[in-house]
């Protein structure tokens, strides 16, 4: 994506970058934003940016979480944060051989084709390495916000690390680096 240009889209990850992480959750009261999302999602909202989520949900493989349980988590994350133009979900396991879990391109690209967006164009904010390298394999923008279960390789290897959710959301919309 050219440098100071507005991004086409903005997809995240769910897990640990727009609510905390439970982990295999399948509790819709147990969803909660992480600070400043619902701000954060309503500025880009504001702006006519299309926002996307893009999320690996292994659980469904392990038979830990139930498509009806998966889509009552996500439907508690829209009631809180608002509505996504796409969600893109992974339902396999790492060892399923699929092009959609992440770190492979396919969640960006479904999301990018779904907002009719080209996903050079686009911008990824997520939590971890996989985040990165989906984006990165995907041809867009990525951006890391570190969390305790981030790796610190993984911030090393990101192309872009902000402090916050805010702070990612503000360098996607200038189009520019965060920093280190």
């Amino acid at each position: 994506m050219p440098r100071n240009v507005r991004p086409a889209a903005v997809l995240f990850d769910r897990d640990g970058t727009l609510i905390v992480d439970v982990p295999y959750n399948t509790d819709p009261a147990l969803v909660r934003p992480v600070p400043g999302a619902r701000a954060a999602l309503d500025r880009l909202r504001r702006m006519g940016v299309p926002i996307g989520v893009v999320t690996n949900q292994a659980g469904v493989a392990m038979g830990l979480i139930g498509e009806d349980a998966l889509q009552a988590v996500n439907t508690r994350v829209e009631e809180l944060l608002g509505p996504f133009g796409v969600w893109a979900v992974c339902p396999h396991d790492d060892g399923d051989g699929c092009d959609c879990r992440k770190p492979m391109p396919g969640l960006v690209l479904r999301a990018a084709t779904a907002l009719g967006v080209a996903p050079e164009d686009c911008v990824v904010i997520g939590d971890i390495g996989r985040d990165m390298d989906a984006a990165r394999a995907a041809g867009a923008r990525g951006i890391l916000v570190p969390t305790p279960v981030t790796l610190p390789a993984e911030v090393a290897a990101a192309p872009e690390v902000a402090a916050d959710l805010t702070a990612a959301v503000d360098a996607a919309l200038r189009g520019t680096g965060t920093g280190r």
